[in-house]
């Protein structure tokens, strides 16, 4: 050994020592040697010596690893050079004799890296030496070539940039059948040896076998190997105690995932394989042939090959028979001739009398953790791995493709067996067929009744099976019912048939009972005590997060539906509410849960929510302060919560104030919470208009200057639209607090902002502005006119002349009367600015009069139906929700608002009249010529009889 690979020795054995004093300087030595040429050179031969310590060969291969990473590419600072890395691989690939597992796998591992970087153009010769190696009659340098292979194979197969992939099929095209000849050679090795009961040589035969397969399954998952010899493995005994046991289970799960694969990505190509693939897979799971042989993730495997063929669609003829492709048309008729009556028989019956079955360790599982048991039932992709969510997904497949040969079947089943399962999965195909409301009066209730122990299964899937049925078929009437049977199931001593019917089954009862078209409020109202408090109480009992939410989900179901009807029966719930929040800090989808349900409870509880505060206020804090981590998964049920608890708020408080300090960095994120932001600045405004705006609008103003550059239209609108309510609520400190933001708004009105919306919501804030704070529109007009060196009457004219012009882009009612209104209020005026504009303010007003004006039929008088003389609690429906604090708010500043206080008949009779006492009769009648002579007909006969 030279000197250089004396010192990396020495290095390499010093890092491997557990003393730190010696490790550190031996691991910062190397790390300056990998940049050094010849460095991998080194390491390469320390690995490849077999008499080294294996620990220090462990390393070595460790750092050449980590060296391809780095310094491999052409590109990469301090890249090896082409001399050294030709070398390199030459010396990677002289031999394949490796003893040491571990070693081995990582030196394929370090070679395939090389390979993705290199092969085939700078390393054309590595695969035809891998094929040499496997065809060799050493055992051991077989297997490690073939572990060499499959690791190469598979990472070039990873490679995405299209010319790489066509490399790779050029590749694939040329070793895909040596492949499968290597599996069928192995395959063949290990029956024999294990029919000559040859463990030892068995077990390597059928590693060598996987490690085929493998190779095979990363070659563009181009096709498939042998049925029949899978079959031979399938079908050959090969007892549990047995050492080749595990790993022939996992040459069998490989098979079959080669066939999915193929089946997935190339459908069409697969089309050959139809038949014998449905032949294989129901041979073993559907007829005696499997029994005994057959494992879990076998079946499943063979079920979801089953479904994938059934459902593929490509393999369905199109609508127009003409317009289908030769292929699907191929595919469909293999499916058919297969698919007969007697298979399809065999199938259904075999699906609802054995695999929907439960087993035993499932029984066993219910009596020992009933809560586990009930969770284990749920996923969402579960079929692909566990059986039993595959025998139904299967089942709901093949029969909805072929329903009229299966409803006879399992009708014929129904009147014989406790087919509960099947019926309830195939609800909607069976619409027609059965009749489920004579069937709950005459059987199944009275099953639900059967308080016997041994009875509980049947009631479990009773209580499913109407879940399925509810939103389907089932008359109102039975709804009372259906509630007795409830409660009484509800008190069972079985923990799982609670769990079952709240969480999962009782979990679609409430989400389709109470929002299914046919539920009445008044038929559930006198079970709502006991029912919800058997939930609170199940509530406490289970202790999966997961039941927690479930039981959380179908309370805030109860809660929304029953509304304020549940304020008698909440007292419990809201003392246990603060213990789930603390107790699932670690928790964040519960603590979803628990907001959501705080959201209902709010809603349900109106006023009286202020009670709440104490805990609700913090839980609002936590859940939409970004600075705290949580806030990723709270903060829009956290700003939904902030909302309805304002909404319902009968007053401000400071603790309430305060959490506003959030919303500036939530404004920041600019996030699809926007909206919500907004509504909730609104419900502040209703609230408490004066001590909100004293304490945050300035900051609210900055961050609403620093949206509007760059948002949306839409978004400047729901901006524009706080600040034309804090107008509306406050119009003397509202136009103060957000005088930065108005010029802008001016400048809109005389540029003429081209989109209709924003420029409506602009009109709508001027007119605030003139109609209910003249002095401060005066200011701001003096202000604009300077910046923009015109007088003072010249800006005047333009902005009456724009809104003149824009009033067609005003489409609310309310803002068309306001418009008329702001721009009467400049009258009486010896102005001439306003009087040269004054056709245009008559234009405007009599649009107004139309838009608001409603005719007595007796009389033939008009009045204005905008008007609101006092406040009335509305009459409500068992299906209305009553009005929230806020409602009320808007109520009461309606009386309040110019919009709904003044006749606009009344206020343009009286404007005109001093205008007239202005003028002098001669001169208004000059004024008024000035007016279109319809116009003039108009709203006389609007104002007449005053």
């Amino acid at each position: 050994m030279d000197r250089a690979s004396s010192v990396v020795l020495q290095a390499l054995t010093q890092a491997t020592s557990q003393d730190t004093a010696v490790l550190k300087p031996a691991e910062e030595q190397l790390r300056q040697w990998e940049t050094q040429p010849g460095f991998y050179s080194v390491l390469l031969n320390i690995f490849n010596n077999h008499t080294l310590d294996v620990n220090v060969r462990w390393l070595a291969v460790l750092y050449f690893k980590n060296g391809i990473d780095r310094y491999w590419r052409r590109v990469a600072p301090h890249a090896l050079s082409e001399e050294e890395k030709t070398s390199l691989r030459a010396g990677l690939i002289t031999n394949f004799n490796e003893p040491v597992n571990q070693i081995a796998t990582q030196i394929a591992v370090l070679i395939a890296k090389v390979a993705r970087l290199d092969c085939p153009r700078q390393w054309p010769e590595l695969i035809p030496i891998l094929l040499e190696s496997v065809k060799g009659q050493d055992g051991l340098q077989q297997h490690r070539a073939l572990l060499t292979f499959y690791h190469v194979t598979k990472t070039l197969a990873s490679k995405r940039l299209a010319q790489d992939r066509r490399l790779f099929q050029d590749l694939a095209s040329g070793i895909y059948s040596f492949a499968c000849s290597l599996w069928s050679h192995h395959t063949d090795c290990f029956l024999q040896q294990i029919y000559a009961q040859d463990e030892a040589a068995a077990l390597s035969s059928l590693e060598r076998t996987l490690l085929s397969l493998k190779g095979n399954n990363t070659q563009a998952r181009r096709g498939s190997c042998s049925h029949a010899e899978c079959s031979d493995l399938c079908s050959r005994q090969v007892g549990s105690e047995s050492t080749c046991r595990e790993k022939l289970e996992k040459t069998i799960i490989l098979y079959t995932k080669v066939l999915l694969d193929f089946l997935e990505y190339h459908p069409c190509a697969f089309i050959p394989l139809i038949q014998r693939s449905l032949e294989f897979a129901v041979s073993y799971v559907f007829t005696p042939a499997g029994e005994g042989v057959t494992f879990e993730r076998f079946i499943v495997q063979c079920m979801n090959l089953i479904k994938m063929i059934v459902k593929n669609d490509a393999y369905k003829p199109a609508k127009n028979i003409e317009d289908s492709k030769p292929e699907s048309l191929e595919a469909h008729r293999i499916k058919t001739a297969f698919f007969t009556h007697p298979t399809l028989t065999e199938i259904g019956r075999r699906l609802v009398s054995h695999y929907f079955l439960l087993t035993e360790e499932e029984l066993a599982m219910w009596e020992e953790d009933p809560e586990s048991f009930a969770v284990e039932e749920t996923g969402g992709d579960s079929w692909k791995y566990s059986l039993r969510p595959c025998t139904e997904v299967l089942f709901l497949d093949i029969f909805h493709n072929y329903s009229q040969t299966l409803t006879p079947v399992l009708l014929d089943m129904v009147q014989n067996l406790q087919v509960y399962n099947a019926v309830g999965l195939a609800a909607y195909e069976l619409f027609d067929n059965v009749d489920f409301d004579q069937w709950f009066k005459n059987q199944l209730l009275g099953e639900l009744q059967v308080s016997h122990h041994r009875y509980k299964l049947i009631r479990r899937r009773v209580i499913w099976l109407i879940g399925q049925w509810i939103s389907v078929k089932f008359k109102s009437d039975l709804r009372p019912l259906l509630y007795e049977v409830i409660l009484s199931l509800m008190q069972d001593p079985d923990l799982v048939v609670r769990n079952q019917q709240t969480f999962i089954h009782f979990f679609f009862f409430w989400f389709k009972l109470l929002i299914m078209s046919g539920f009445r409020t008044e038929q559930f109202l006198p079970y709502l005590e006991s029912i919800f408090g058997l939930l609170f109480q199940l509530l406490q009992q289970v202790t999966e997060c997961d039941t927690k939410m479930q039981v959380l989900h179908v309370i805030s179901c109860v809660i929304e539906r029953v509304n304020i009807q549940i304020r008698p029966y909440v007292g419990c719930l809201v003392q246990y509410l603060p213990l789930l929040w603390k107790q699932s800090e670690e928790h964040n989808m519960l603590r979803c849960a628990i907001l959501t349900t705080l959201i209902h409870l709010v809603q349900g509880l109106g006023a009286e929510s202020k009670n709440l505060y104490p805990f609700l206020l913090p839980v609002i804090q936590l859940s939409t302060d970004v600075s705290q981590p949580p806030h990723v998964y709270l903060l829009e049920d956290g700003l939904e919560l902030w909302l309805v608890t304002l909404e319902n708020s009968p007053a401000i408080t400071p603790e309430l104030l305060r959490i506003f300090q959030n919303m500036s960095a939530l404004l920041e994120l600019s996030s699809e919470n926007l909206r919500t932001c907004f509504q909730i600045v609104n419900a502040y405004i209703y609230l408490s208009a004066t001590e909100f705006l004293q304490n945050y609008a300035e900051s609210l103003c900055r961050s609403f200057c620093d949206l509007l550059k760059d948002i949306t239209n839409e978004g400047q609108v729901q901006v524009l639209k706080v600040v034309e309510i804090a107008l509306k609520v406050s119009p003397i400190l509202g136009a103060h607090m957000f005088q930065p933001l108005l010029p802008a708004v001016f400048r809109g009105i005389v540029d003429g902002e081209r989109y209709p919306v924003v420029m409506s919501t602009y009109l709508g804030i001027m007119g605030r502005v003139l109609l209910q704070n003249s002095s401060f529109f005066s200011s701001l007009l003096a202000q604009m006119a300077s910046e923009n060196n015109q007088e003072v009457d010249q800006l005047l004219g333009s902005i009456i002349e724009m809104w003149v012009d824009r009033m067609d882009n005003i489409t609310q009612p309310e803002r068309r009367k306001l418009s008329s209104l702001a721009l009467l209020s400049l009258l009486p005026s010896d102005n001439s600015v306003i009087q040269d504009k004054f056709c245009g303010i008559i234009n405007i007003c009599v649009e107004a009069l139309h838009d608001v004006m409603t005719e007595d039929p007796e009389t033939g008088t008009f009045k204005d139906c905008m008007l609101m003389s006092h406040f009335e609690e509305p009459k409500l429906s068992d299906d209305e929700e009553p009005p929230t604090e806020q409602d009320k708010r808007k109520k009461l500043l309606a009386l309040e608002d110019p919009v709904h206080s003044v006749s606009l008949q009344q206020y343009v009779y009286e404007k005109l009249k001093v205008q007239q006492a202005l003028m002098g009769d001669q001169g208004f009648g000059v004024l008024m010529e000035t007016v279109d002579t319809e116009l003039v007909r108009q709203l006389q006969e609007f104002l007449q009889g005053l």
